[in-house]
C-alpha cells in the first residue's frame, strides 16, 4: 500500500505529511476496525447509490444535473460527526482544524468531482445498471495507473494480478451488451451514454491518488477528523458546481412537478432523493478514509470489486439479466480482491519478520 501508516492515536490512524511520499519501507501500523468500517461505508454507497438513481429514472425523473447534485449534496450530514470529533481534540488538546492548502485542494478536486458526477449521472440515465456499474469497474485501472504516475505506487505480483482480472471481468461483460439497450434509447444515446460513463471512471480514476498525493503532502500529521474536513470540502464544491448547472437547467422549479407526476408517488421521490444524497455521501467517506488508511489503489480494488454485487442487486431490484459473463466477471472481481488482499497481508508479514529480525 503505497500510503504510510505511521501510528495510531487513540484508535485513529495518522499519517506523517512531512515524509512527503513514501519512496521507502516505513514502520506501518494498519487499524484495521476502521479499514473494515470505510470498507462497510463504501459497499452501501456504491451498491445502494446507482439503484436509487436508476430508480429516479425509471419512474419519471429525467434530469441530469439533479442526480449529479444529489450524489454529494448530502455533505451536511458530516457536520454531526465532526462536531463530536472536534469536542474530543479539544478534550484531549489534539489538533484538530485542517491546513489551509489542504482546503485549497479539496476545492479543486471537488470540481473535478462535480463533472465526474455529471458524466455518470447522463450515463446512468440511458444505461442499465448492470451496463454502467460494468464500464464503472474499468476505474480500477485507470486509478492503477495514475497512482503509478502520481504516487509512485509500487506493485507487487498480487496486485497486478488484481487489476488484470478486474479488467477481464469488465472486457467479458461488455462483450455481448448490444442487446441491453433499454426501451426509449436511441443507439446514439446509448453510444453518448457508454462513452461518458467510461470518462467519469477515467477521472475518478485520477481523482483518487491525487487525493492520496494531497494527504502525503500535507505538512502536518492528518488524522481522520482532518479527512473529513477534507471530504467537507470537496462536497461543498462539488456540489456548488452542480448547483449552478440546476439553476442554469431550471431544475429547481422543475422538482415539485416531477414530484407530482412521479409513477411512485410524490412522497417516494423525495424519500428517493434524500436516501440517495445520504447512501453517495458513505460512499464518498468511506472511499476517502480506505485512501487514508490504505491507497488510492486499495480504494479502487474494493470499489471495483463491490461493481458486480451492484449488478446483481439490480437484477434482483430492477429483473435486469444476469447471463453467464456478468457471473464469470463476478467471479473475476472476487478473485482479484482476494490476490490483492492475500499479497497485502503477505508483504505485512515480510515487513514485521523484517523488522523482528533487525531488533
Amino acid at each position: 500500500m503505497a500510503l504510510n501508516i505511521e501510528s495510531v492515536e487513540d484508535g485513529v490512524p495518522t499519517t506523517d505529511g512531512h515524509n512527503n511520499l513514501p519512496t521507502e519501507t516505513h514502520k506501518r501500523t494498519t487499524n484495521w476496525w476502521l479499514v473494515m468500517m470505510n470498507c462497510a461505508l463504501t459497499a452501501v454507497g456504491t451498491i445502494g447509490g446507482p439503484l436509487l438513481l436508476r430508480l429516479y429514472y425509471l419512474h419519471g425523473g429525467s434530469r441530469k444535473w439533479i442526480t449529479s447534485w444529489l450524489q454529494t449534496a448530502g455533505f451536511p450530514i458530516l457536520i454531526i460527526p465532526l462536531s463530536v470529533l472536534y469536542k474530543r481534540s479539544q478534550a484531549r488538546g489534539m489538533s484538530f482544524i485542517a491546513e489551509p492548502k489542504l482546503l485549497a485542494s479539496s476545492a479543486v478536486l471537488g470540481l473535478l468531482i462535480g463533472v465526474g458526477n455529471f458524466m455518470y449521472s447522463h450515463g446512468l440515465s440511458v444505461l442499465p445498471v448492470s451496463t454502467s456499474s460494468l464500464l464503472f469497474a474499468t476505474q480500477l485501472v485507470f486509478t492503477a495507473f495514475f497512482a503509478f504516475i502520481i504516487v509512485r505506487q509500487r506493485f507487487t505480483p498480487y496486485s497486478i494480478n488484481a487489476v488484470v482480472l478486474m479488467t477481464l471481468g469488465s472486457v467479458l461483460l461488455g462483450i455481448r451488451k448490444s442487446g441491453d439497450r433499454p426501451p426509449g434509447v436511441s443507439n446514439a444515446e446509448y453510444m453518448v451514454g457508454f462513452v461518458v460513463t467510461l470518462g467519469a471512471a477515467g477521472l475518478l480514476g485520477f481523482v483518487l491518488p491525487c487525493i492520496e498525493l494531497t494527504y502525503a503532502k500535507a505538512s502536518k500529521a492528518i488524522n481522520y477528523a482532518v479527512v473529513m474536513q477534507f471530504q467537507l470540502g470537496v462536497m461543498v464544491f462539488a456540489t456548488l458546481f452542480c448547483t449552478i448547472g440546476m439553476v442554469v437547467n431550471k431544475d429547481f422549479p422543475a422538482i415539485p412537478r416531477e414530484a407530482n407526476q412521479y409513477e411512485l408517488g410524490q412522497a417516494k421521490y423525495y424519500v428517493v432523493l434524500v436516501s440517495g444524497a445520504i447512501v453517495f455521501q458513505m460512499v464518498f467517506l468511506g472511499s476517502m478514509g480506505l485512501i487514508f488508511c490504505t491507497s488510492s489503489l486499495f480504494a479502487g480494488v474494493v470499489t471495483a470489486t463491490l461493481l458486480p454485487v451492484t449488478e446483481i442487486a439490480a437484477v434482483i431490484v430492477f429483473s435486469e439479466k444476469f447471463t453467464g459473463e456478468k457471473g464469470m466477471a463476478l467471479a473475476l472481481c472476487l478473485w482479484g480482491f482476494t490476490s490483492y488482499f492475500y499479497g497485502d497481508y503477505r508483504m505485512n508479514k515480510k515487513q514485521k519478520e523484517a523488522e523482528a529480525e533487525s531488533k
